[in-house]
């Protein structure tokens, strides 16, 4: 009666699919080479837009009786002369967001604090401030030097584990597909002028996650597969293995996507740049994981990763030559089967 609940009721793509991904390989290595090349450039040129935790400053988040009046406020604050000033609203009408450039020592930044206060008090009576965060030029330093570390050791780690778990030409694959993730990653963010902060790198960290664990379910199918199709060459192999492992490598792209879409539409600014960032992560992810990792696999294990099932099959072919005289030798005795008759006289006449 429920024998239909053995099996799946949904298919993201059907479970005979022989889609021939390779047959792209080279268009997509020279996409992406490309992508990440302009990625590149972008980040250094116009560059990225850092946050407070990287560049340092002042941010206040200040809330108005009613809907607040951007232009006003502006000039309120920029009459002050602490800087450049920037106004933004943040979530809602009544909700204001301050930034203001770096004012020195810590006496200097409370003073600022304090001028800011009272000019959105004259402005605005009746406006609260709901949080203020300053961060130094020192201390914003070091926080961008510890993001880039925690990039590098979780690339490292990466490389070391798959290493460790698959062969060598599999690493490299995976981790040549990692770095070039991470750099379109970061030409998103200097595109899209989202704020680069600790909470951007925690996407890209987990962005580098989520495209390990995609590439490690794949290239085990492909290292099950190298063990079960010996004969099979090694291009259509990782094609069968990427088929077979399609529905769960969509259908798990697809969940992540789902929860990171409400982050980003309802989430606010606070949450709206991580979630963005972790979208456009999955798709490169998952779309890297076929057009990237494994084109890289087939370039540097064609010849290698098949070396040691062509040895033994070798023999196997020569056997049957070496026994075909094994076979002859019975068939030319038997025309010799008359003449021991004659033969057979002279030993009878002894």
């Amino acid at each position: 009666m429920f024998g239909f609940l053995r099996r799946p009721l949904f298919r993201i793509v059907p479970d005979d699919t022989r889609i021939q991904f390779m047959k792209g390989r080279i268009a997509g290595l020279v996409v992406s080479a490309i992508l990440s090349t302009a990625s590149v450039i972008l980040a250094f040129n116009p560059g990225l837009e850092k946050g407070i935790d990287f560049k340092g400053g002042i941010i206040m988040e200040a809330r108005t009786p009613g809907p607040a009046d951007l232009g006003q406020l502006r000039d309120a604050v920029s009459g002050l002369g602490l800087g450049d000033v920037g106004v933004q609203e943040f979530g809602d009408v009544s909700t204001v967001l301050i930034r203001l450039p770096v004012q020195g020592e810590e006496a200097a930044t409370q003073q600022a604090v304090s001028r800011v206060r009272g000019a959105l008090e004259q402005a605005a009576p009746g406006t609260r401030i709901l949080r203020t965060e300053a961060v130094g030029n020192r201390v914003s330093a070091e926080l961008f030097r510890g993001g880039l570390i925690a990039l590098a050791v979780s690339l490292g780690a990466m490389l070391i584990y798959i290493w460790v778990r698959f062969e060598w030409q599999f690493a490299i694959g995976a981790i040549v597909t990692l770095i070039l993730d991470t750099t379109k990653v970061v030409g998103f963010l200097a595109v899209t002028r989202l704020e680069f902060n600790l909470t951007t790198v925690a996407a890209i960290l987990t962005i580098i996650g989520f495209g390990v664990n995609d590439k490690v379910v794949v290239y085990d199918r492909m290292r099950e597969n190298l063990r079960k199709f010996k004969t099979m060459p090694l291009r259509e192999l990782i094609d069968r293995s990427i088929n077979e492992t399609l529905n769960r490598t969509l259908g798990t792209s697809i969940t992540l996507a789902l929860s990171a879409l409400p982050l980003a539409l309802f989430g606010g600014e606070t949450l709206s740049g991580f979630a963005w960032t972790m979208l456009f992560g999955i798709i490169v992810g998952t779309s890297s994981s076929i057009f990237i990792a494994a084109p890289i696999l087939l370039f540097l294990g064609e010849n290698r990763l098949r070396r040691g099932t062509e040895a033994p099959a070798r023999p196997a072919t020569q056997k049957p030559a070496t026994q075909k005289p094994a076979t002859q030798k019975p068939a030319t005795q038997k025309p010799g089967t008359p003449r021991p008759a004659g033969a057979g006289t002279p030993t009878r006449q002894g």
